[in-house]
């Protein structure tokens, strides 16, 4: 099972005494991580007499190489302390392990301490537990306070399946399935999110600045979106159908799909997106929209007000899954605010109470390395 630590929760506490496994990224955000563990974290852990294990990682995937061979019955939890890159690697090092399919149903979960830049789960969580918006050190602390307490809820993922990588021999390369629990953009979002990367060393400020230097010099995308409603109900919970699909196709200047409320600690994009509502929410804005209108967008955004927002440039619709279709030959993609190839790229929602085992009796999960995706022409 994956699980966070929101107060919402009260049906499930982990058992006392605890035993965590801290992941630490010392090189995220603003470079903070392992001072605020040792001023916040650990005095807080310690007053709440739960034992742990601290481990620092030192390279990109090294998470990911570590969760895949880690005993996982000796830890009540896994936390990143982090920013959102690293709980992705964690979720997708889960999903690689051979016994992933026991894994996700032991009850080890994964907790995030916020320690990075965009922080969105840890803005969700720290929304559903009734807190007001904050953020750094206060938002740490809220967190902190739910892991003390030990609250668990399942939280949906989402299954993306996304184009091959360039390949390096000249022989094509497989479509790659990786797992999200975020978000995927195309466009604007993931423009700034990527080339604000330059800004790192301004936390949370480098996004406001990539958005005012993007407004700057509005982009638009060719493409095809289509998504299946949620309404639309499969017979089997793994299967899609091949019907059914709702299909726009022109000029965007941003795609956004999120599963979380937040997309940033101080940004409420799906205010009505709960852990395991089994729904992407998606947001897309064609092209033709005003720079002063898509900055109201943002700025009302903040708020979880930009719902009321009324342009016809502007749609906010559910979906239980989604497919995209780059047609523009240069853009950015990203899951869960990480690069992934540009191209075709398919999305559907993996529900919480499937890996908790209660699926249709009928429907086996698949393993994930198995790519089987519903027909779609430009998906191999």
């Amino acid at each position: 099972m994956i699980g966070c630590f929101p107060s919402e929760i009260g049906k499930r506490l982990l058992p006392r005494p605890r035993r965590l496994l801290l992941l630490v990224n010392p090189f995220s955000g603003r470079g903070q991580a392992m001072q605020w563990c040792q001023t916040h974290i650990l005095p807080m852990i310690r007053e709440a007499n739960i034992s742990y294990n601290l481990i620092q990682t030192e390279r990109q995937n090294h998470a990911r190489e570590l969760i895949k061979e880690i005993s996982l019955p000796q830890w009540d939890g896994i936390i990143i302390v982090s920013g959102d890159g690293l709980l992705h690697e964690v979720i997708n090092g889960l999903m690689e392990r051979p016994d992933w399919e026991l894994a996700i149903k032991t009850p080890t979960p994964v907790g995030i301490l916020p320690c990075g830049s965009g922080n969105a789960l840890a803005g969700s969580i720290n929304h559903h537990a009734g807190y007001d918006m904050c953020l750094r050190e206060p938002l740490l602390l809220n967190c902190c306070f739910q892991l003390c307490r030990g609250g668990v809820k399942p939280m949906d993922l989402v299954s993306v399946t996304t184009s091959p990588a360039p390949s390096q021999n000249g022989r094509p390369g497989l479509p790659r399935r990786m797992f999200s629990f975020l978000s995927v953009a195309w466009g604007f979002v993931s423009d700034v999110d990527i080339e604000s990367e330059r800004y790192r060393g301004l936390g949370s400020a480098r996004f406001t600045l990539g958005t005012l230097v993007r407004l700057a010099s509005l982009r638009s995308y060719k493409g095809r979106l289509s998504y299946l409603p949620p309404s639309i109900v499969a017979t089997c919970p793994d299967a899609l159908p091949t019907r059914d699909w709702v299909t726009i196709e022109g000029d965007f200047v941003l795609v956004l799909a999120i599963y979380q409320s937040h997309l940033g600690a101080d940004l409420h994009a799906a205010p009505q997106a709960r852990f395991d509502d089994g729904l992407i929410h998606l947001t897309f804005v064609r092209a033709g929209i005003s720079r002063a209108t898509l900055l109201r967008l943002f700025l009302a955004m903040e708020r979880g007000a930009h719902l009321s927002l009324s342009s016809p440039y502007v749609s906010h619709i559910p979906a239980r899954a989604f497919r995209l279709q780059p047609l523009s030959p240069r853009g950015t993609l990203t899951v869960d605010g990480e690069l992934v190839p540009y191209g075709p790229l398919q999305a559907q929602v993996e529900r919480a109470r499937k890996w908790s085992g209660e699926a249709t009796p009928s429907c086996k999960c698949r393993s994930p390395s198995v790519l089987e995706p519903p027909s779609f022409p430009v998906m191999p």
